[in-house]
């Protein structure tokens, strides 16, 4: 399959930081090509609550660019894709890119949902990290673009129940013979916005991740928060169902850690478990906030006072020092906290109900081998390596290859979407320069 491009613009990544690319190159009148592994585009961002500094809400926010990527007459969506192959062609480059079977007929799916309530196979749902389960024919949440349906080839018993029931109102979307299939596509510029994954907090052993079912990560706690989440937004302990009256929080779980981690600092983590932290107290207006903290880095516009009012108007506790361990107490499956205070030089241990640990932002699944497609080098820490850290963070030292967002660096969504548009703008500029 091949489609004359016009010499567009690709952008790699769906998140936030790759819909503001694609919009910002379209409303130039080019071309965009926005290319998602997964079915929807969202990214990281899709999965949280509320927003820092000024806690507004998340999918009010993301929603509608997602609607507007998607209806935008100059922007071509393939999701559940993989570039797999790039060559310099003249000008611009010639891609490949796997399309992935979803089974379904996409021209046929209205995104009903009456397939997946008749599916018998759960599997832990990843939109919510793991906490709750989907189909395995599912849309990944309500509000995905495109809200077609994907059945999971991995965990399909291929009982075909979700086919006779989807024949049966008369769409006739389901399709479980479909194979994967390579589109061909000519561009003159890429943008690379492939997002980040959290550290693997399970490589901490000494917090106990995946061994206490009370410690969690803050993106499970972010989908515990949600009211679309699978609580629909009541704080619960995982262990028993019951509602948590101490938390504390864990800064700096791989970052800034030599040993186990990452030496760079993350950037967002103090903010989002302080965010987390107030809206905790908003749902639970009596449980008592902890954070353990090494610094607190609150740089941007507005972050301070946020920080101000965490302590001053929320009464969130922040105690200097390092985690050396967790562990739980058996009988009631609370957990202690044994930690250096650095102000004082003394170990101190602390009961709580919960623990929650701010894991860092480390480079995306996949980077490596889309580095070396791309002949675009990685730095230090794995992440895309821009032109000149000083002056050009935008572009890559390949000509006509840019990247913006947390492929980059991790940074907050503000920054992703400022050097998502200054990358857009980048690339038209270079995309009209060449012709």
């Amino acid at each position: 399959m091949s489609e004359d491009s016009g010499l567009g613009v690709l952008i790699i990544g769906g998140g936030i930081a790759g819909i503001q690319a694609a919009l910002d190159v379209a409303d130039q009148g080019v071309k965009a090509y926005l290319v998602e592994r997964t079915p929807s585009v969202g990214g990281h961002m899709a999965m949280l609550d509320k927003t820092f500094p000024t806690l507004d809400c998340a999918a009010c926010i993301l929603t509608p660019k997602m609607v507007d990527v998607g209806r935008h007459p100059n922007v071509k969506i393939l999701t559940y894709s993989e570039v797999r192959e790039v060559k310099r062609e003249g000008d611009g480059f010639e891609v490949k890119i796997l399309k992935k079977p979803r089974n379904i007929d996409m021209s046929k799916c209205t995104g009903c949902g009456v397939c997946a309530r008749y599916c018998p196979i759960e599997v832990p749902d990843d939109f919510n990290a793991g906490i709750g389960f989907r189909k395995a024919i599912y849309v990944p949440f309500p509000q995905a673009v495109p809200l077609k349906y994907t059945i999971d080839e991995e965990h399909c018993i291929k009982c075909e129940l979700c086919k006779r029931v989807c024949e049966s109102i008369g769409a006739q979307a389901v399709n479980l013979n479909q194979t994967p299939e390579y589109v061909s596509l000519n561009v003159g510029a890429i943008i690379i916005a492939t997002g980040y994954k959290p550290f693997n907090v399970q490589q901490e052993k000494a917090y106990g991740y995946g061994k206490y079912s009370n410690v969690l990560t803050a993106l499970e706690l972010e989908r515990l928060l949600s009211a679309a989440g699978p609580t629909a937004g009541h704080i619960l302990r995982l262990s028993d169902g019951s509602i948590p009256k101490r938390v504390a929080f864990v800064q700096c779980v791989g970052s800034r850690d030599l040993h186990h981690g990452y030496s760079y600092c993350s950037r967002v983590c103090c903010m989002y478990a302080i965010k987390d932290g107030i809206l905790l107290k908003e749902h639970l207006h009596d449980v008592d906030v902890t954070i353990f903290y090494m610094d607190i880095r609150t740089y941007g516009k507005g972050f301070e006072e946020l920080y101000q009012r965490a302590k001053e108007e929320f009464g969130i506790q922040f105690k200097r020092g390092r985690v050396a361990r967790i562990y739980e107490i058996p009988e009631t499956h609370n957990l202690i906290v044994r930690a250096e205070d650095t102000e004082t030089g003394k170990l101190v241990e602390e009961e709580f109900d919960a623990v929650v640990l701010s894991a860092g932002l480390a480079p995306p699944d996949g980077i490596t081998e889309l580095s070396k497609i791309l002949g675009v080098p990685l730095d230090e820490y794995g992440f895309i390596k821009e032109a000149d850290r000083k002056i050009d963070t935008i572009s890559t030292p390949v000509q006509g290859v840019f990247v913006a967002g947390t492929a980059l660096s991790p940074k907050d969504v503000p920054d992703s979407v400022s050097e998502a548009s200054a990358a857009a703008m980048k690339a038209v500029t270079f995309l009209r320069g060449s012709k």
